[in-house]
């Protein structure tokens, strides 16, 4: 079958997010043809280039997320009054304040899957039915009557730009029944909302949902939320194609944690936090099957109004080759140290960790930190040169004599340093790993060690305890005595940490490989065409609807014919085209014999 991959900041730029699963998602189904439709975030991407694809990849078509080139469309009369209802009803329907468009999950610190301080209150009360669906349909009206006027008129960009949208957004602010934070919202504060809109909606000017684009495919996969599966909308309502989404990383969860207070006015982000929810809850609504890649992205999307019965969750894939030769000696390492790899950032929480450490070392002096990993942006320089600072507070250079060379027992490398030449050799490199996060979603990481064989101690979020499931210790976040009791425990321990070791080794393999994740997705490929076949109508020369166009033998998965034969056209076969065989009268048939 023919495959829409949509992505966005991802595969299949060079060093994107998510591209390195999409890429063995590819290349582990060469059965299915895919054609990649890429959203770009920065101009710094697009100037890194293109992975190369395998063959199985038809065509890769780009489009800037960051920027949108004025289409020089002028609208009419009748296209600008047409604009501003549909824009006005959109915006309206994200500021009605009767009820939101979801109800996010405020559970236990485990799942890291509370609304951040930024999301204002009224954002996330509960949803009242009757309300809601309303307020889906008029928000989804809307967005299709937007997609289908840039279809028609060749774009929205210019007028996403123009006054009328500017003011269709503040009457929709001072409106009746509207969000009280958004009857707040100031000039600025409203040209800040209409200018982000414009690059949300960006998608809904691309011309990539034609016959000759989305329209051809049997499904679109979006593989994440927000963007890409705008994308995936549109040609379900343009085309009929059924809408798989997977999100390894909840969009709107994303985008909460990215608009805290300091980047924008409350305002600002109400309104914001409104179209988001009301996208997300309108995409989970209309995707054929959810795939969230675990548990915590998965009750994400079921408070935001998706149907149980159509989530599958689907881990992501990883290549566990790369680790064979550690995890089959998993006593190779130093039995006194503890390990951390990762991306220095804040969020990692190395602080916890290091003040765990010192108590750590009054139980245990032999003991040693190895934290490996580069820093995560400029922000993420500024932490690490912190933590250094506080590692040299906290443990002095010691020596064992008085003629001996002082020594830090916290050491602070990067992959490809000879100390640490590749990513298996870090984990090699002790007896335990330690994964100390405050925020986490998927923990790749902690994946990696299991791959090694290493015994673990993890903090209790995201999807760790799914992850970990009983193979390793975990304890609760922003908890240094605790973590450090752990790490003593499997310190003194040798027959725990290869038990726990082995243990998760053998649970990494069962579920988080690349094969295992192909496989999954082939099945959820079969199972979405099977339910929802793309019928496609094609005309003959007078118009009239072609019977048998599309030969059943068009709906087997693989590839029939061999490499030199001739393919047909995907349209019209020729055998369709060519004009009827006459049946022989019974009569003259009995005259021949």
């Amino acid at each position: 079958m023919r495959i829409g991959l949509l992505t966005e900041g991802g595969y299949p730029y060079v060093g994107g997010d998510a591209g390195l699963w999409c890429d063995r998602l590819v290349r582990g189904l060469g059965q299915h043809e895919f054609d990649v439709y890429a959203l770009s975030r920065g101009r710094h991407q697009e100037q890194q280039g293109l992975v190369p694809v395998p063959p199985q990849v038809g065509r890769v078509r780009t489009a800037p997320l960051w920027t949108a080139v004025d289409d020089g469309v002028a609208y009419g009369r009748r296209a600008r009054r047409r604009f501003a209802e549909c824009y006005g009803e959109l915006v309206s329907a994200c500021v009605d304040g009767d009820a939101p468009a979801f109800s996010p999950a405020r559970p236990s610190a485990r799942s890291s899957a509370s609304v951040p301080s930024s999301v204002p209150a009224s954002s996330s009360a509960p949803a009242s039915g009757v309300a809601s669906e309303d307020l889906a349909d008029r928000f989804g009206s809307a967005l299709y009557g937007l997609a289908e006027l840039a279809r028609e008129e060749g774009g929205l960009v210019g007028a996403l730009r123009s006054d009328a949208a500017v003011r269709a957004l503040e009457h929709a602010c001072r409106a009746p029944g509207a969000l009280r934070t958004a009857r707040e919202a100031r000039v600025p504060e409203l040209l800040a909302v209409a200018a982000h809109l414009e690059r949300a909606l960006l998608p809904l000017s691309l011309d990539w949902y034609g016959d000759d684009a989305l329209g051809a495919a049997d499904l679109c996969h979006a593989t994440a939320g927000g963007p890409a599966a705008l994308c995936g909308l549109l040609a379900r309502h343009f085309s009929d194609v059924p809408l798989l989404v997977t999100e390894y990383g909840v969009h709107l969860r994303s985008h909460y944690l990215a608009l805290g207070p300091e980047a924008a006015a409350p305002a600002v982000r109400a309104l914001l936090a409104a179209f988001h929810g009301r996208l997300a809850a309108e995409v989970y609504r209309k995707a054929e099957i959810l795939t969230p890649g675990n548990a915590h992205a998965r009750r994400w999307q079921e408070r935001c109004g998706a149907d149980r019965a159509r989530i599958r969750t689907v881990y992501p894939g990883m290549a566990a080759d790369r680790f064979s030769e550690v995890g089959e000696s998993p006593d190779a390492g130093d039995p006194h140290t503890l390990v951390w790899v990762g991306r220095v950032e804040p969020a990692k929480d190395l602080v916890s960790l290091l003040h765990a450490f010192a108590e750590v070392r009054k139980e245990e002096p032999k003991a040693r930190l190895r934290v490996v990993g580069a820093p995560g942006g400029p922000e993420g320089a500024a932490y690490l040169g912190h933590c250094r600072a506080l590692a040299a507070q906290l443990f002095p250079d010691e020596a064992e004599g008085a003629h001996e060379v002082g020594d830090n027992p916290v050491s602070f490398e990067e992959i490809g340093a000879p100390e640490v030449p590749a990513l298996p050799d870090a984990y090699a490199a002790g007896a335990v790993v330690v994964l100390s996060s405050v925020v986490e979603g998927f923990p790749v990481g902690l994946v990696e060690a299991m791959f090694c064989g290493r015994a673990t101690v993890s903090t209790d979020v995201g999807a760790v305890v799914e992850v970990i499931g009983g193979t390793g210790l975990v304890v609760p976040p922003r908890n240094p005595r605790a973590l450090a009791e752990a790490c003593v425990a499997l310190l003194r321990d040798p027959e725990r940490r290869e038990r726990l070791g082995a243990a998760a080794r053998a649970r990494a393999l069962e579920l988080f490989t690349v094969e295992r994740n192909a496989a999954a997705f082939d099945g959820i490929y079969l199972e979405i065409v099977s339910r929802c076949p793309v019928r496609r109508v094609v005309l003959d020369e007078s118009g009239e609807p072609l019977p048998f166009a599309v030969p059943a033998e068009s709906r087997v998965p693989g590839r029939l014919t061999g490499p030199t034969a001739r393919v047909l056209p995907r349209t019209v076969p020729a055998w369709a085209t060519s004009p009827p065989v006459r049946a022989t009268p019974l009569a003259a048939a009995e005259g021949t014999r």
